[in-house]
This record gives structure tokens, sequence and C-alpha cells, in this order.
């Protein structure tokens, strides 16, 4: 039996991490799991329905959660909320939610029953720390914040969003501090995590930098 690949690639907001999976998922013909989408999509059904993450029920609210992805979005509960992924008070609330313990512990067993038996390209900002510690490969990616301010920026933009560059680098700013500081499974480079600074890499050229770690080992 073919042996199954886990590719975890972990980094900060901005960083291209997501992009760059997608993409080594194509070319590898094998599956992907955007977990940072999960933990946006948990957020906004928490905001849509009133729930607090110190409601006494969290536990059954969290239990009661199913998550799909049918190619670009991303359903909870049936109920798609791929459209409100990056509205701004899913991106200002996103960081508080996904450092509550029993968010995160839920969050990660879907995240393995979603990686289970498949060859899988996973990215988030505990993947080769926590969800997949014994990953064949883990790939830590960065990039100055400047940089990833204006990469969301130009995102954003595309989507015909109204935004200020200074305010998107301040939310940059913030999430870092609260990704990397938070107490449960903070962000951080995984144990043997490969490092690559895409501040001044064209996308192909991150790919491409991945790549050739996996083909050619």
């Amino acid at each position: 039996m073919e042996k199954k690949l886990i590719i975890a690639i972990d980094g900060p907001a901005g960083s291209g991490k997501s992009t760059t999976a997608k993409i080594i998922a194509d070319k590898l013909k094998i599956s992907y799991l955007d977990t940072g989408a999960m933990y946006r999509a948990v957020t906004a059904y928490f905001i849509d329905n009133d729930y607090s993450i110190d409601s006494d029920n969290i536990y059954s609210i969290m239990d009661s959660i199913i998550i799909e992805f049918y190619e670009y979005s991303v359903l909870l509960n049936s109920q798609d909320f791929t459209y409100r992924l990056r509205d701004n008070d899913v991106s200002s609330l996103v960081s508080k939610i996904s450092s509550n313990k029993i968010v995160r512990d839920r969050m990660v067993l879907i995240q393995r029953n979603i990686s289970e038996n498949k060859s899988i390209v996973v990215d988030g900002r505990d993947i080769g720390t926590v969800v997949f510690p014994n990953a064949d490969y883990k790939f830590f990616i960065t990039a100055g914040i400047k940089e990833r301010a204006s990469r969301r920026y130009r995102e954003l933009k595309l989507k015909g969003r109204e935004v200020e560059l200074i305010n998107i680098e301040q939310q940059i700013k913030e999430r870092d501090y609260l990704d990397s500081t938070r107490k449960n499974s903070p962000l951080k480079k995984a144990d043997g995590a490969i490092v690559i600074d895409t501040t001044h890499l064209h996308l192909e050229e991150q790919v491409n930098t991945i790549l050739k770690i996996i083909n050619n080992n």
C-alpha cells in the first residue's frame, strides 16, 4: 500500500502559506486543507448566532459542529460561510475564538479526521507543532510585516473590499502578537521545520522551493 504523505505548512497571516499550499497540493495531486478557513468559519458561526466562548454550553456548541469543504467553499453545519471569512468582524475576533482550548481541541480532532487515510497538504499555525507533529514534511513560511500587509491589501481590493493598508498592517501585527503569545497552541516554528522567507520571493519561486525539497527526498 502506498504511504500516505502529510505536508504541514505553518506561518503567520499573509505569509503566503495558504496560496502556496493549494498549489503544492494541486501539483502533487493530493488533498488540501485550509485550517485557517475552518477557524474563520467557526468565528463567523459564533458571531452570527450570538454565541460566546465563555458560554456554559461551549462544549455542546463545539460538539455539534460539522465542517465540510466543497471546492472553494467552506460549509459549517451545511451553511456556507465562505463569503464571511474575510469580513472585518471575523478578522477582529478570530484570534480570540481560536485561542480557546475547547475550540482548538475540537478543531484539531476535526482536522485529523478530515486528513485521515489520505495524502494531504495542511496549512495553519499549529499543524507541525500540534495537529501533525510527525508530518513527513514541515515548513514554516514567513515574510516581512509590510509585505504581508501589502499582499492582504491587494487580495481584498481584488475582491472589491474598501480597505486601508495601514489598518491591515495593524491588524496583522495584532494577530501576530495574539497568535504567538496565546497559551494554547501558539504560533511557532515546529521542531525540524524548514523556514522559508517569502518576502522577496514570487509565488512560483516559493512553490518551487518547497517542491524541490519534497521531490529530492
